[in-house]
Protein backbone atom coordinates (compact mmCIF):
# COMPACT_ATOMS: atom_id res chain seq x y z
CA UNK A 1 0.00 0.00 0.00
CA UNK A 2 1.42 3.38 -1.05
CA UNK A 3 1.44 6.12 1.58
CA UNK A 4 0.97 9.86 1.08
CA UNK A 5 3.17 10.74 4.07
CA UNK A 6 6.29 8.78 3.02
CA UNK A 7 7.18 9.95 -0.47
CA UNK A 8 9.11 7.57 -2.73
CA UNK A 9 12.35 9.09 -4.08
CA UNK A 10 12.69 9.12 -7.88
CA UNK A 11 15.51 10.66 -9.92
CA UNK A 12 13.39 11.46 -12.98
CA UNK A 13 9.78 10.98 -14.06
CA UNK A 14 8.20 11.49 -17.48
CA UNK A 15 4.48 12.21 -17.80
CA UNK A 16 2.60 12.94 -21.02
CA UNK A 17 -0.87 13.06 -22.55
CA UNK A 18 -2.81 14.01 -19.43
CA UNK A 19 -5.20 16.11 -21.58
CA UNK A 20 -6.26 18.51 -18.84
CA UNK A 21 -9.53 20.23 -19.67
CA UNK A 22 -10.81 17.37 -21.85
CA UNK A 23 -13.29 14.69 -20.87
CA UNK A 24 -11.71 11.52 -19.50
CA UNK A 25 -8.61 13.10 -17.93
CA UNK A 26 -7.75 11.15 -14.75
CA UNK A 27 -6.70 14.13 -12.63
CA UNK A 28 -7.47 12.52 -9.26
CA UNK A 29 -5.24 9.51 -10.01
CA UNK A 30 -2.40 11.71 -11.27
CA UNK A 31 -2.62 13.91 -8.16
CA UNK A 32 -2.31 10.84 -5.92
CA UNK A 33 0.72 9.69 -7.88
CA UNK A 34 2.45 13.09 -7.66
CA UNK A 35 1.82 13.24 -3.92
CA UNK A 36 3.39 9.80 -3.46
CA UNK A 37 6.79 10.65 -4.99
CA UNK A 38 9.75 12.94 -4.39
CA UNK A 39 11.37 13.49 -7.82
CA UNK A 40 14.52 15.44 -8.64
CA UNK A 41 13.35 16.21 -12.17
CA UNK A 42 9.99 16.06 -14.00
CA UNK A 43 9.53 16.07 -17.76
CA UNK A 44 6.01 16.89 -18.96
CA UNK A 45 6.23 15.44 -22.45
CA UNK A 46 3.38 17.11 -24.31
CA UNK A 47 -0.43 17.19 -24.45
CA UNK A 48 -0.62 18.13 -20.77
CA UNK A 49 -3.31 20.76 -21.39
CA UNK A 50 -5.72 19.91 -24.20
CA UNK A 51 -6.40 23.20 -26.00
CA UNK A 52 -8.15 21.37 -28.87
CA UNK A 53 -10.88 19.91 -26.67
CA UNK A 54 -10.67 22.26 -23.68
CA UNK A 55 -13.88 22.83 -21.75
CA UNK A 56 -13.92 24.50 -18.33
CA UNK A 57 -16.54 21.95 -17.22
CA UNK A 58 -13.83 19.29 -17.44
CA UNK A 59 -11.30 21.33 -15.43
CA UNK A 60 -12.01 20.12 -11.89
CA UNK A 61 -10.52 20.92 -8.49
CA UNK A 62 -7.92 18.18 -8.89
CA UNK A 63 -6.47 19.86 -11.99
CA UNK A 64 -5.87 23.01 -9.96
CA UNK A 65 -4.37 20.93 -7.14
CA UNK A 66 -1.96 19.34 -9.62
CA UNK A 67 -0.77 22.76 -10.82
CA UNK A 68 -0.33 23.80 -7.19
CA UNK A 69 1.61 20.61 -6.42
CA UNK A 70 3.94 21.26 -9.36
CA UNK A 71 4.54 24.83 -8.18
CA UNK A 72 5.40 23.51 -4.71
CA UNK A 73 7.91 21.12 -6.24
CA UNK A 74 9.51 23.96 -8.23
CA UNK A 75 9.83 26.00 -5.02
CA UNK A 76 11.68 23.03 -3.48
CA UNK A 77 14.23 22.98 -6.30
CA UNK A 78 12.69 20.35 -8.57
CA UNK A 79 13.37 21.00 -12.27
CA UNK A 80 10.29 20.79 -14.48
CA UNK A 81 10.62 20.74 -18.26
CA UNK A 82 7.39 21.27 -20.22
CA UNK A 83 7.71 19.96 -23.78
CA UNK A 84 4.88 21.13 -26.03
CA UNK A 85 2.80 18.59 -27.97
CA UNK A 86 0.14 18.93 -30.66
CA UNK A 87 -2.82 19.45 -28.30
CA UNK A 88 -0.90 22.16 -26.42
CA UNK A 89 0.99 23.51 -29.43
CA UNK A 90 -0.13 27.03 -28.48
CA UNK A 91 2.66 26.94 -25.91
CA UNK A 92 5.25 26.68 -28.68
CA UNK A 93 5.08 30.46 -29.03
CA UNK A 94 6.65 30.57 -25.54
CA UNK A 95 9.56 28.25 -26.32
CA UNK A 96 12.57 28.71 -24.03
CA UNK A 97 10.49 30.55 -21.42
CA UNK A 98 12.19 30.03 -18.04
CA UNK A 99 11.20 30.68 -14.46
CA UNK A 100 13.25 29.22 -11.60
CA UNK A 101 13.31 25.48 -12.34
CA UNK A 102 10.53 25.59 -14.95
CA UNK A 103 11.16 25.74 -18.70
CA UNK A 104 9.02 25.34 -21.85
CA UNK A 105 10.71 23.73 -24.85
CA UNK A 106 10.10 21.75 -28.02
CA UNK A 107 12.56 18.99 -27.20
CA UNK A 108 15.13 18.17 -24.57
CA UNK A 109 18.55 16.51 -24.72
CA UNK A 110 20.21 15.47 -21.47
CA UNK A 111 22.91 13.13 -20.21
CA UNK A 112 21.79 10.29 -17.94
CA UNK A 113 24.71 8.54 -16.26
CA UNK A 114 26.87 8.87 -19.34
CA UNK A 115 24.13 8.05 -21.86
CA UNK A 116 22.47 10.48 -24.27
CA UNK A 117 18.70 10.88 -23.86
CA UNK A 118 16.39 12.67 -26.32
CA UNK A 119 12.90 13.77 -25.22
CA UNK A 120 10.12 15.08 -27.49
CA UNK A 121 6.37 14.60 -27.75
CA UNK A 122 6.36 12.80 -31.10
CA UNK A 123 3.69 14.59 -33.16
CA UNK A 124 6.29 15.84 -35.66
CA UNK A 125 6.90 12.21 -36.67
CA UNK A 126 3.20 11.39 -36.98
CA UNK A 127 2.30 10.76 -40.64
CA UNK A 128 -1.24 12.10 -40.19
CA UNK A 129 0.11 15.29 -38.65
CA UNK A 130 2.43 15.78 -41.63
CA UNK A 131 -0.35 15.58 -44.20
CA UNK A 132 -3.07 17.51 -42.44
CA UNK A 133 -3.84 18.76 -38.98
CA UNK A 134 -7.54 18.49 -39.85
CA UNK A 135 -7.27 14.76 -40.56
CA UNK A 136 -5.87 14.35 -37.09
CA UNK A 137 -8.60 16.51 -35.55
CA UNK A 138 -11.32 14.45 -37.27
CA UNK A 139 -9.72 11.29 -35.94
CA UNK A 140 -9.49 12.95 -32.54
CA UNK A 141 -13.24 13.68 -32.56
CA UNK A 142 -13.96 9.97 -33.02
CA UNK A 143 -11.46 9.12 -30.31
CA UNK A 144 -12.98 11.70 -27.95
CA UNK A 145 -16.46 10.26 -28.54
CA UNK A 146 -15.11 6.85 -27.58
CA UNK A 147 -13.50 8.32 -24.45
CA UNK A 148 -16.78 10.07 -23.52
CA UNK A 149 -18.74 6.83 -23.97
CA UNK A 150 -16.08 4.97 -22.01
CA UNK A 151 -16.33 7.55 -19.22
CA UNK A 152 -20.08 7.03 -18.86
CA UNK A 153 -19.79 3.23 -18.92
CA UNK A 154 -17.05 3.29 -16.27
CA UNK A 155 -19.17 5.48 -13.99
CA UNK A 156 -21.88 2.83 -14.09
CA UNK A 157 -19.32 0.06 -13.51
CA UNK A 158 -17.96 1.96 -10.50
CA UNK A 159 -21.43 2.03 -8.93
CA UNK A 160 -21.53 -1.77 -9.13
CA UNK A 161 -17.96 -2.12 -7.87
CA UNK A 162 -16.54 -3.33 -11.20
CA UNK A 163 -13.15 -2.55 -12.75
CA UNK A 164 -12.84 0.08 -15.48
CA UNK A 165 -12.82 -0.82 -19.17
CA UNK A 166 -10.91 0.90 -21.98
CA UNK A 167 -12.67 0.65 -25.36
CA UNK A 168 -10.08 2.54 -27.40
CA UNK A 169 -7.18 0.66 -25.81
CA UNK A 170 -8.73 -2.67 -26.80
CA UNK A 171 -9.48 -1.47 -30.32
CA UNK A 172 -5.95 -0.13 -30.84
CA UNK A 173 -4.45 -3.41 -29.62
CA UNK A 174 -6.60 -5.48 -32.00
CA UNK A 175 -7.02 -3.47 -35.19
CA UNK A 176 -4.17 -4.21 -37.63
CA UNK A 177 -4.04 -0.67 -39.02
CA UNK A 178 -3.62 0.82 -35.54
CA UNK A 179 -0.92 -1.70 -34.65
CA UNK A 180 0.89 -0.98 -37.94
CA UNK A 181 0.70 2.79 -37.34
CA UNK A 182 2.17 2.43 -33.84
CA UNK A 183 4.97 0.17 -35.07
CA UNK A 184 5.80 2.59 -37.91
CA UNK A 185 5.91 5.49 -35.46
CA UNK A 186 8.22 3.67 -33.05
CA UNK A 187 10.52 2.47 -35.84
CA UNK A 188 10.78 5.94 -37.42
CA UNK A 189 11.59 7.58 -34.09
CA UNK A 190 14.17 4.92 -33.22
CA UNK A 191 15.93 5.15 -36.61
CA UNK A 192 16.36 8.91 -36.24
CA UNK A 193 17.62 8.49 -32.66
CA UNK A 194 20.17 5.87 -33.78
CA UNK A 195 21.34 8.10 -36.63
CA UNK A 196 21.95 10.92 -34.13
CA UNK A 197 23.70 8.73 -31.56
CA UNK A 198 21.09 8.73 -28.79
CA UNK A 199 21.01 5.86 -26.29
CA UNK A 200 17.45 6.69 -25.22
CA UNK A 201 14.57 8.26 -27.15
CA UNK A 202 11.53 9.17 -25.08
CA UNK A 203 8.13 10.12 -26.54
CA UNK A 204 4.43 10.38 -25.77
CA UNK A 205 1.68 11.10 -28.31
CA UNK A 206 0.47 7.59 -29.23
CA UNK A 207 -0.90 6.67 -25.75
CA UNK A 208 0.99 3.37 -25.62
CA UNK A 209 3.50 2.90 -22.75
CA UNK A 210 6.62 1.06 -23.82
CA UNK A 211 10.27 0.33 -23.08
CA UNK A 212 12.07 -1.69 -25.72
CA UNK A 213 15.39 -1.90 -27.49
CA UNK A 214 15.26 -1.31 -31.24
CA UNK A 215 18.14 -2.41 -33.47
CA UNK A 216 18.97 -1.51 -37.06
CA UNK A 217 22.01 -2.15 -39.24
CA UNK A 218 23.31 1.25 -38.04
CA UNK A 219 23.08 0.58 -34.31
CA UNK A 220 20.58 0.39 -31.48
CA UNK A 221 18.63 2.57 -29.05
CA UNK A 222 16.13 2.15 -26.25
CA UNK A 223 12.72 3.47 -27.26
CA UNK A 224 10.47 4.62 -24.41
CA UNK A 225 6.92 5.95 -24.33
CA UNK A 226 5.24 7.34 -21.21
CA UNK A 227 1.71 6.36 -22.28
CA UNK A 228 -1.09 8.60 -21.02
CA UNK A 229 -3.43 9.53 -18.15
CA UNK A 230 -6.66 8.89 -20.04
CA UNK A 231 -6.59 5.10 -20.42
CA UNK A 232 -3.29 3.61 -19.31
CA UNK A 233 -2.47 5.87 -16.33
CA UNK A 234 1.29 5.43 -16.75
CA UNK A 235 4.53 7.33 -16.29
CA UNK A 236 8.18 6.58 -16.95
CA UNK A 237 10.57 6.54 -13.99
CA UNK A 238 14.38 6.60 -14.08
CA UNK A 239 16.33 5.42 -11.04
CA UNK A 240 19.82 3.99 -10.56
CA UNK A 241 20.50 3.77 -14.33
CA UNK A 242 17.26 1.87 -14.88
CA UNK A 243 13.99 2.76 -16.62
CA UNK A 244 10.58 1.40 -15.52
CA UNK A 245 6.95 2.05 -16.46
CA UNK A 246 4.83 3.07 -13.47
CA UNK A 247 1.27 1.77 -13.80
CA UNK A 248 -1.25 3.46 -11.52
CA UNK A 249 -3.48 1.12 -9.54
CA UNK A 250 -5.96 2.73 -7.17
CA UNK A 251 -5.97 -0.42 -4.99
CA UNK A 252 -2.32 0.23 -4.09
CA UNK A 253 -2.95 3.75 -2.79
CA UNK A 254 -4.16 4.43 0.70
CA UNK A 255 -7.19 6.66 0.87
CA UNK A 256 -5.96 10.16 1.67
CA UNK A 257 -7.56 11.89 4.60
CA UNK A 258 -9.51 14.94 3.53
CA UNK A 259 -7.96 18.24 4.44
CA UNK A 260 -9.26 21.78 4.39
CA UNK A 261 -8.38 22.22 0.71
CA UNK A 262 -10.66 19.33 -0.29
CA UNK A 263 -13.69 21.47 0.53
CA UNK A 264 -12.56 24.44 -1.56
CA UNK A 265 -13.52 25.10 -5.16
CA UNK A 266 -11.13 25.69 -8.05
CA UNK A 267 -11.36 29.50 -7.76
CA UNK A 268 -10.40 29.47 -4.06
CA UNK A 269 -7.52 27.08 -4.72
CA UNK A 270 -6.35 29.18 -7.67
CA UNK A 271 -6.26 32.34 -5.52
CA UNK A 272 -4.25 30.50 -2.85
CA UNK A 273 -1.92 29.13 -5.53
CA UNK A 274 -1.24 32.66 -6.85
CA UNK A 275 -0.59 33.84 -3.29
CA UNK A 276 1.88 30.98 -2.74
CA UNK A 277 3.57 31.81 -6.04
CA UNK A 278 3.97 35.49 -5.12
CA UNK A 279 5.35 34.50 -1.72
CA UNK A 280 7.98 32.22 -3.26
CA UNK A 281 8.90 34.88 -5.84
CA UNK A 282 9.54 37.47 -3.11
CA UNK A 283 11.93 35.20 -1.15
Amino acid sequence: MISFTMRRKVELIVISDTHFGAIGSKSESLLKYLKSISPKKIILNGDIIDFWQFNKRHWDVNHTKIVRELLKLISKGVQIHYIAGNHDEALRRFLNFKFNGFKISNKLKINLDGKKAWFFHGDVFDVTMKYSRWITILGSIGYDFLIALNYLVNRVLKIFGQDNLSFSKRIKNRVKAAVSYINDFETTVAEIAIKNGFDYVICGHIHRPSIREIKTNKGKTTYLNSGDWIENLTALEYNNKNWTVFQYDNKLFKKEKKGESDYKNSKQLFNEMVADFELEKSK
